[in-house]
């Protein structure tokens, strides 16, 4: 259901910021020059993978939220909307996010949550 593929969703996500993180990371060795021009201040963001999470955030999470609200009829028949959905399904299925659901368990008890009667 909805709570499974949101943890696969997270952890879609999550590999996404670590490997472009990972591919933008510039590193130059001393004496080159820095890449386009840009000053020193811009080199140091550019080394620090931050540039690849921020463009992780804008185009892959946020731009298909847009999406999804303002066309959701078209968006759900996407067929890559069933493909992702797959994957993140699977990703959960794996079993490399059980503890998220103990601890859901533990906080729930901790805090008092009691289902929505509707």
């Amino acid at each position: 259901g909805m709570p499974a593929f949101m943890i696969g969703r997270q952890l879609c996500v999550v590999s996404c910021f670590f490997i472009i993180a990972r591919v933008t990371t510039v590193s130059l060795d001393d004496g080159d020059e820095n890449v386009l021009g840009v000053g020193d201040g811009a080199q140091k963001f550019f080394e620090t993978g931050l540039l690849g999470a921020l463009i992780t955030t804008i185009v892959a999470s946020i731009a298909w939220q847009l999406v999804a609200s303002a066309f959701p009829l078209v968006f759900l028949g996407n067929p890559v909307t069933y493909i992702l959905l797959r994957v993140c399904l699977a990703l959960e299925a794996t079993g490399i996010a059980s503890g998220a659901w103990v601890l859901a368990s533990i906080h729930k008890k901790v805090s008092g949550f009691q289902k929505d009667e509707v």
